[in-house]
């Protein structure tokens, strides 16, 4: 196994930075990588907003439900569909059509993945902030984002503080890749992963206010997850944007 393989294979989220900044070559090396992610047809539809200023910072921590280590964090860039500069380039072409959301949503996701990988291959830590769009349509107007751009993930990345944390249990193979044709959810396979994610949060350190210990399975987390990712307003907020009409 080479080490690129072994670098994805170990990923976990980092929550604790310490004080130290990153390189400019770090950063750079790092935008690099994300730069020169795949794009749908070239169609480079996604920018990126870098967080400098502490103040600035400060609001999009508190816009992002007061997660602390956006502002610990050495860096912190947002990641954004961005059709706004194509739009300036074909002005005729109709953008209100799903499917662009779609395509901007991928390659902002894809680039940011690129981003942190990069970030870890020099031992930097990350983790992604989807509260970003907890509160979008504030979020746009404090970094001034234009119709046809809209925030999708931060991205915290710095040195660890502490050792990094145990790798959290995945979903195995048989439930996630399957030959051909779609396969049912096999419930003796969940009650065996369900038990691997007791256990894992069972060990897991507390660290208030966003890793308290709730020893439960896979089951109960993905039921209270989903409950509450509801953004009733996003689909009104994506329409505003320019996005999602057709």
């Amino acid at each position: 196994m080479n080490n690129t393989v072994k670098l994805l294979q170990n990923h976990t989220s980092v929550r604790s930075y310490t004080n130290n900044p990153l390189t400019e070559e770090q950063r750079d090396a790092i935008f690099k990588a994300a730069n020169q992610t795949s794009s749908f047809s070239l169609l480079q539809a996604v920018s990126i907003i870098r967080i400098t200023d502490q103040e600035l910072r400060k609001k999009v921590m508190q816009l992002s439900v007061n997660q602390p280590y956006i502002e610990e964090a050495a860096e912190f860039w947002i990641f954004c569909a961005d059709f706004n500069r194509d739009h300036q380039i074909a002005p005729n072409v109709d953008l209100e059509y799903t499917e662009y959301l779609l395509i901007g949503s991928f390659d902002a996701g894809l680039m940011a993945q690129n981003a942190l990988t990069a970030a870890e291959s020099m031992g930097l830590g990350g983790v992604y902030i989807g509260a970003v769009r907890s509160n979008i349509e504030e979020l746009t107007e404090v970094l001034h984002l234009p119709k046809y751009v809209i925030p999708l993930v931060g991205l915290c990345i710095g040195h660890p503080a502490e050792e990094k944390p145990g790798i959290k249990p995945r979903l195995p193979q048989s439930m996630v890749m399957f030959d051909n044709q779609y396969q049912p959810l096999d419930e003796e396979k969940l009650a065996t992963y369900d038990q691997q994610m007791r256990e894992y949060y069972q060990d897991r350190p507390v660290k208030a206010p966003f890793t308290v210990k709730n020893v439960k399975g896979w089951k109960d987390h993905i039921e209270d997850h989903l409950e509450r990712s509801r953004m009733p307003f996003m689909l009104e907020y994506l329409n505003k944007q320019g996005f999602a009409k057709k």
